[in-house]
């Protein structure tokens, strides 16, 4: 059975007792990446050979309509090291992914008849992992 969008948070506080949502979100980034791929061909390997590396992450972006409340709600926490956390399903009750990182936040451009959004990107420190109980 698959599940949907709705219902997912993102949270963040200064530990991860704290945490809180600040806004509501429209989107959310890949959480991880493909691993780096390390070659080890050698004279006899009839095709290339690889073992994986370290993974990779870009910086986070989520997206979310802008508001002046909700933008200064954001960059109050920004530029500081946080704990995140996007909860699936009402309450997390579909799954519960943390790391640790911290933020900044920006406007984005607009055309006419659109809904101004903001972009929140945060750089990760930590992976993100899925909570167990």
């Amino acid at each position: 059975m698959a599940i949907t969008t709705y219902g997912i948070t993102l949270k963040w506080g200064t530990n991860p007792e704290s945490l809180t949502k600040k806004v509501d979100i429209k989107d959310f980034p890949d959480l991880g990446g493909a691993p780096e791929l390390l070659e080890t061909t050698h004279f006899l390997n009839p095709a290339q050979t690889f073992v994986l590396g370290i993974q990779s992450m870009d910086a986070m972006e989520f997206t979310a309509n802008y508001t002046k409340s909700d933008y200064e709600a954001v960059l109050a926490d920004a530029n500081k090291k946080l704990y995140y956390a996007l909860e699936f399903g009402i309450d997390g009750s579909e799954g519960v992914f943390e790391w640790q990182g911290e933020h900044t936040v920006w406007v984005t451009g607009a055309g006419v008849n659109a809904v101004v959004e903001m972009k929140i990107g945060i750089a990760p420190s930590t992976k993100p992992t899925l909570k167990t109980a």
